[in-house]
């Protein structure tokens, strides 16, 4: 008898997908039991990890991700990170368990009462079956949700006696395309428009590195001779950031931003919001005479776009186009070619940084990590008020040598470097992952530490120790909203905290120390911390 567990089974195994990240309940039990021996189980200890774990591995694997949580309680737990998954447009199957189909009217412990309302608005679709037949046609159509343009997150829900039902029908497999065309017509009328500018500028999204965009990205560029801005917030470099077209990355902020692109006449954004803005700064969304043209495969986002028109296409179909329609008048005024380095961060270093003979500046901690390891090196970054120091020390020069999480939240990038140090060694790339985590954003997934070393993979997770909140007194200063409460977090014990997790725990206070930590991290078999503290510094936010 071919039970519904084993139907299921079978269609993930057909679609390829044969990895599972999880937190098991008691309702997920009938699920996993007997779990197949050609599929493997990444356990994590708390739900917003497995999602961010999937997440990271979904998107370096370039596949559909696959998350399995408790009920309505782990739904709860994971969907701060769902909401990221949602923002990072990361194809993810997010199932739980609910109670079993006789008891679901009396709603008893733990029950899911409204499984398809929980996870909105941040997933594509959700679903629980009707019948325990339907199981595998909504893991199916599950899959065709999420990982069509724009690719994104959807949920099951699977009451738990469904598993061990008989299936009786058949087992039906599809493909479907996952890329979406630009309207030829509209397209022309595109590069008409760019052909026709007197000084266009391009400003790249990170779907376009999600799509393995570059050589196309680039191939535009060079052929237009114009320079080139990072979209405001890019979870993902669009663009070499050693590039002499390479401009920057844009502000948060409205003024700030339209500041910026003065003097231009076109603006072409592709695979990217028009903008991500934070904070408010009043001001004119764009520049007096500047037209914007905006390509994104996300539908929402054309539609809620303040300014410019907008077209519907895959990013990296759009650039190929371009690429053969545009045209360069011989009267061009040529760009001026900036001086490097620039970098994705929208401001400059921070200038009042509060040094001492002692003390180590970001700059410095940065600097040092990238000469120590290899310049394969996968870069993760969650550490917002260092972010301007990080990207002047690291610029990113391979299209996915740069991850972290669109949303903004925090508690995305420890379990995430699980995932992307998986995938690397899946493909035998086995490039070192290198994540940056302020030390308090460590603590919103800090058990994600558990499964990197549960899994040996060899992270380097470098923590810079302010044990304060320093962005957001940045935001006080910004906002001129004077003794706010909790922006101090002291005693706090990195090293302890790591080893408690089975990770190597590392102080280092001295550049020759963090050097030498970080050279013997690249030669183990599981995860290092290194706590590193670093002078006080509030940042520039525009």
């Amino acid at each position: 008898m071919m039970t519904i567990r084993d139907t299921t089974f079978e269609l993930l195994r057909k679609l390829n997908i044969t990895t599972i990240f999880g937190n098991p309940g008691s309702t997920e039990e009938t699920f996993l039991q007997d779990f197949p021996s050609d599929f493997r189980y990444v356990q994590v200890l708390q739900e917003a990890s497995a999602v961010a774990a999937a997440d990271a591995y979904a998107q370096a694997t370039q596949s559909v991700g696959l998350v399995n949580v408790h009920t309505a309680a782990g739904m709860c737990n994971a969907m701060s990170n769902i909401f990221t998954a949602s923002m990072n447009k990361t194809p993810l199957i997010i199932t739980a368990g609910n109670q079993t189909r006789e008891m679901l009217l009396m709603e008893p412990w733990l029950t899911n009462t409204h499984p398809e309302e929980l996870p909105k608005p941040f997933v594509k679709w959700s679903y629980e079956p009707k019948r325990a037949e339907d199981v595998p046609a909504a893991f199916m159509r599950a899959y065709a949700m999420a990982i069509q343009e724009p690719a994104g997150p959807v949920f099951l829900s699977i009451p738990l006696d469904d598993w061990n039902q008989e299936f009786t029908g058949e087992l039906v497999v599809r493909s479907v395309a996952h890329k979406v065309a630009a309207d030829p017509e509209r397209l022309k009328q595109f590069a008409d428009k760019l052909s026709q500018a007197k000084n266009p500028v391009l400003i790249y999204g990170a779907d376009i590195s999600k799509h393995d965009g570059w050589k196309e990205a680039i191939a535009l560029a060079e052929k237009m001779q114009v320079p080139v801005w990072a979209a405001p917030a890019s979870e993902r470099t669009p663009f070499p950031e050693n590039h002499p077209l390479y401009a920057g990355g844009l502000p948060f902020a409205t003024q700030p931003l339209s500041e910026k692109l003065q003097g231009h006449d076109v603006a072409l954004i592709i695979g990217a919001p028009v903008f991500r803005y934070y904070p408010y700064v009043a001001g004119d969304y764009l520049p007096e005479g500047l037209a914007l043209l905006h390509i994104t495969n996300d539908p929402a986002e054309a539609a809620r776009a303040p300014v410019g028109d907008s077209l519907i296409s895959n990013p990296v179909l759009a650039l190929s186009s371009l690429i053969e329609m545009v045209t360069v008048p011989e009267n061009r005024q040529q760009p001026a070619i900036h001086k490097l380095p620039h970098h994705m961060a929208p401001h400059a270093v921070a200038e009042n940084t509060q040094t001492t003979d002692t003390v180590l500046t970001a700059l410095d901690v940065f600097k040092t990590v990238r000469k120590a390891v290899p310049e394969n090196a996968i870069l993760m970054e969650e550490s917002p008020s260092n972010i301007a120091e990080l990207h002047t020390a690291w610029p990113v020069t391979f299209h996915d040598g740069f991850y972290t999480a669109a949303s903004g939240s925090l508690g995305w990038n420890v379990p995430a470097a699980v995932g992307i140090a998986l995938a690397e060694r899946d493909n035998g790339k086995n490039r070192p992952v290198v994540a940056m985590i302020g030390d308090g954003s460590l603590q919103y997934a800090i058990q994600g530490m558990w499964t990197a070393n549960q899994q040996r993979l060899p992270i380097i997770y470098i923590v810079p120790v302010n044990r304060e909140y320093a962005i957001l007194k940045a935001f006080s200063e910004c906002q001129d909203t004077p003794n706010v409460p909790g922006l101090d977090i002291p005693d706090l014990d990195i090293v302890s905290l790591a080893k408690g997790y089975g990770c190597i725990g590392k102080r280092a206070e001295t550049t020759d120390q963090l050097f030498n930590f970080c050279l013997e991290a690249l030669k183990q078999n599981r995860p290092t911390v290194i706590e590193v503290p670093i002078s006080k510094v509030i940042p520039s936010l525009i």
